[in-house]
């Protein structure tokens, strides 16, 4: 069973001052925690970023072993047919990984009723920063922390910033901090969510999710 669910914030700006408009977040959740349906499509998404490229060579793969290393009978020794048999050093692997493609379907309606059960469920934690895309005008990482520092966010926490579009200065100032990923609204996923203990978004991030991910 679904519900609709309202949250509304009050944008910061980039030195931790209250501005007086206000944004509103419309969003379809399910009325119990939804834990199964995140799992699924965190399950769907981690299978999505597996490379598959692992691989193994069988007996008929490995290189040399075309002759017989010695007569059937009368050695003493137990027979052998090629020196790349799987029994011996050096030979081939017996049912060894090959390269796979990993795919887990997920409905559209699915992941998109995830992604906002799960943002309602961190609403607590997200903070609004107006024109953050272009707030940094030089790459500098000390700019962003003190951005941070000034919205009260704890950098020593996981903190996911959730922009319109990734500026150049932007991406540069936060690339050398293990504890912030920056994404895309277009590109949102529940394993970023859920590893967030703080999330920063920003006006025209929330009107991208609108498009994108809200009826």
């Amino acid at each position: 069973m679904t519900i609709q669910k309202f949250i509304t914030y009050t944008p910061l700006d980039i030195n931790g001052k209250q501005l007086s408009d206000t944004h509103e977040l419309k969003l379809t959740v399910l009325e119990d925690s939804g834990n199964y349906l995140l799992h699924k499509d965190m399950i769907r998404h981690s299978s999505s970023q597996t490379q598959g490229t692992t691989s193994t060579k069988t007996r008929s793969e490995v290189r040399g072993g075309g002759h017989k290393p010695w007569r059937q009978k009368g050695t003493g020794r137990a027979r052998a047919g090629s020196s790349r048999s799987p029994l011996w050093k050096g030979g081939g692997v017996i049912f060894g990984p090959k390269p796979k493609k990993v795919s887990l379907k997920l409905n559209k309606k699915e992941r998109r009723l995830a992604l906002q059960t799960l943002l309602y469920n961190k609403k607590n934690s997200i903070v609004l920063i107006e024109d953050l895309e272009n707030g940094i005008e030089k790459p500098k990482t000390k700019d962003f922390l003190k951005i941070c520092q000034d919205c009260n966010l704890n950098l020593d926490q996981k903190i996911l910033v959730i922009v319109s579009k990734k500026t150049i200065p932007l991406k540069l100032s936060t690339q050398n901090l293990q504890n912030v990923e920056l994404i895309l609204a277009s590109n949102l996923n529940t394993l970023s969510l859920l590893k967030a203990k703080q999330i920063i978004l920003t006006p025209l991030a929330i009107s991208d999710i609108k498009e994108i991910y809200c009826d």
